[in-house]
């Protein structure tokens, strides 16, 4: 496996309540947790590549601009207090997802919708020093130019420490795994009408103090 290649790569979902409502989906008590594959990373600048597998039975892939916490060293049963020591950078991530591999495709199951090939645009790391407090980062996307989404790390439900701690719980998390903290409101699966990425777009992800992360679109 290449080098760039994390040996995981955790993601929660529904940790914005606004971001569940417009889905559709009630808060829940505890973090929802799915996998990506870590073959789907590509970096600032190169394309999401929309695979062919996608175009049926409808568009479908979305975009979801999230906080990406980088760890560290290996853990297992973290505190809250003791989480943040445990992680080395932040970075800016977009969770691209088919939403019909997501939800019907795969017997329900998160993976395989988020799993595709360049579905998981991450920037370069920012130390952790650099960042004063993670749960006060404005993050915004731009679709085309046009901000689709807007909000704030303080909206999560569930805090970067909180979610470190609860993976960790029984767990082993391998230094060098990603973990994405979830998407706040706005995502192309809830706009009326829906907008869905294509081939042609430009999808920039921005959030304070870590930079912006730029991805074109195209088709297989």
């Amino acid at each position: 496996m290449p080098q760039r290649y994390p040996p995981a790569i955790f993601a929660i979902g529904r940790n914005y309540a606004e971001h569940a409502a417009e889905m559709k989906m009630t808060p829940i008590d505890k973090p929802l947790i799915f996998m990506k594959n870590p073959a789907s990373i590509i970096a600032d600048g190169e394309p999401i590549v929309i695979p062919s597998i996608c175009d049926q039975p409808h568009e479908q892939v979305d975009y979801e601009g999230e906080l990406a916490l980088i760890v560290d060293r290996d853990c297992r049963d973290v505190s809250e207090d003791d989480a943040l020591d445990y992680l080395d950078a932040y970075a800016i991530a977009n969770d691209v997802s088919a939403r019909w591999w997501q939800k019907q495709g795969s017997g329900g199951q998160y993976s395989r919708g988020k799993s595709f090939d360049t579905f998981c645009p991450l920037s370069k790391p920012v130390n952790l020093n650099k960042i004063a407090d993670p749960q006060s980062l404005r993050l915004t996307t731009k679709l085309n130019g046009e901000v689709v989404q807007d909000a704030n790390t303080s909206s999560m439900l569930f805090s970067v420490r909180r979610i470190v701690s609860e993976l960790s719980q029984g767990t082993t998390i391998l230094a060098g795994s990603i973990i994405l903290t979830g998407t706040p409101a706005g995502v192309g699966a809830a706009r009326k009408p829906p907008r869905f990425l294509r081939a042609g777009d430009l999808i920039e992800v921005s959030i304070e103090g870590l930079g912006t992360l730029r991805n074109p679109v195209q088709h297989e």
